[in-house]
């Protein structure tokens, strides 16, 4: 089985749910660590040509978007389906990594998470509450309509794991953290 590189900043939300997905599809991978001045320079850009990360290289095929990376983690390594058969269970779990993507992370987490936890460890400034609070509303649509979804069930499409709890589970811990309710 051939392995997947993985290039990436450590400590990334997006890179934790590819690791995850890595793990728990038992598919052999090296991490190859960005260091945060790299980004958006010409060999980084070369991979992803918006900036961000991750990245993988597979067999001489890159992929970048984590959403894409984790599908594809799924359909090339064996093992138990981590994308449900049922049709609205699939849905269910497309409409998560959505939230995610659009809502929770650029709209509250990546602001939050920053000013509350990153800024003041690796700057020596205080957070800047007033920014914390202009994305606490929806900080709070969005976890309110996770928990919704979530309702009694184990995982987000009913009673089988899926990429939709491999995406968001990187991001519970900071984001509840940084919330502060």
């Amino acid at each position: 089985m051939s392995t997947i590189n993985i290039f990436s900043i450590p400590g990334s939300p997006f890179l934790g749910s590819v690791l995850f997905a890595m793990e728990e599809c038992s598919a052999p991978y090296t991490f190859s660590p960005w260091q945060p001045q790299e980004l958006k320079k010409e060999g980084h850009l070369k991979l992803h040509p918006f900036g961000r990360m991750p990245v993988v290289e597979h067999n001489g095929f890159t992929l970048y978007e984590t959403q894409a990376i984790l599908r594809y983690i799924t359909d090339v390594f064996p093992g138990e389906s981590l994308v449900p058969s049922d049709v609205q269970r699939r849905a269910r779990m497309n409409q998560l990594i959505g939230i995610n993507d659009w809502y929770l992370f650029p709209k509250y987490a990546a602001v939050a998470v920053w000013e509350r936890l990153m800024k003041p460890r690796f700057t020596d400034q205080l957070a800047d509450e007033a920014a914390i609070q202009g994305v606490m509303p929806m900080g709070r649509t969005c976890f309110q309509e996770i928990a919704k979804i979530l309702g009694g069930s184990p995982y987000f499409t009913g009673d089988t794991f899926s990429l939709a709890d491999i995406h968001l589970a990187p991001r519970g811990r900071n984001s509840f953290a940084s919330m502060k309710i």
